[in-house]
């Protein structure tokens, strides 16, 4: 092969690589340009999709302007531009307080844990020796009240209030105490003997015993009228 001929082959080689080079770069634009189209597409796409929405968003907000046109001012904004900064000073005391609330609440946490777990062990304890089952058996008996008695029964019941109260204090006096229990201690002892007519008799003429039948009798008589 002549020279001419190698040069020529060179030449020929070096060019085709130059194509080549220059192939694979329209590729790599073609590609690029087919990206951009498609991304260019999806914005087109999404703008069709977002202006009914945009329009609708813009119709409202224009709407509630509206409403609010007499009290949304440029002197109105002004003015309220002027009281916030006129009450920074308070604006900044208040975020103070806020924080000293905040660090108040943290260090009364535990505080207030060991509160609760106090009151739960109360209330286990008060369970436990019976007070809430009293407390429910009480409830019980006062929606019975309730149930049982009408208004008018209530109204009785508030009229003998006072004289109920004033039985209970002569009850409570000591002497009144006192011959309570040595009735009750009487009742209490063996059963006493066969005693004739003739021996009761012969008790009347104890001077305790003629006043017991006389305040009974008085007693029997009140009840029976």
């Amino acid at each position: 092969m002549t020279d001419v001929q190698a040069n020529d082959a060179s030449l020929l080689a070096e060019l085709n690589q130059k194509i080549d080079r220059l192939t694979a770069q329209v590729t790599v634009l073609t590609e690029e340009a087919a990206q951009q189209r498609s991304k260019r597409q999806e914005w087109d796409d999404l703008q069709a999709d977002l202006m009914p929405v945009s329009k609708e968003a813009f119709g409202l907000a224009m709407r509630q302007l509206g409403e609010v046109e007499q009290c949304v001012r440029l002197e109105n904004i002004l003015h309220l531009a002027k009281r916030l900064m006129r009450n920074t000073c308070n604006f900044e005391q208040m975020l103070d307080q806020l924080e000293g609330l905040m660090g108040f609440m943290e260090d009364i946490g535990p505080l207030s844990r060991d509160v609760f777990l106090n009151v739960m062990n109360r209330l286990d304890t008060m369970e436990r020796k019976g007070y809430l089952s009293f407390l429910q058996a009480m409830l019980e008996i006062g929606d019975d009240v309730v149930t049982s008695f009408n208004r008018e029964d209530l109204q009785n019941m508030r009229h003998s209030v006072p004289e109920l109260l004033e039985m209970v204090k002569e009850m409570s006096r000591p002497e009144v105490v006192a011959k309570l229990r040595r009735s009750v201690a009487a009742l209490n002892d063996e059963e006493p003997l066969n005693v004739s007519l003739f021996g009761l008799a012969g008790q009347m003429n104890d001077p305790a015993v003629r006043r017991g039948m006389s305040r009974t009798l008085s007693a029997l008589k009140i009840m029976a009228e």
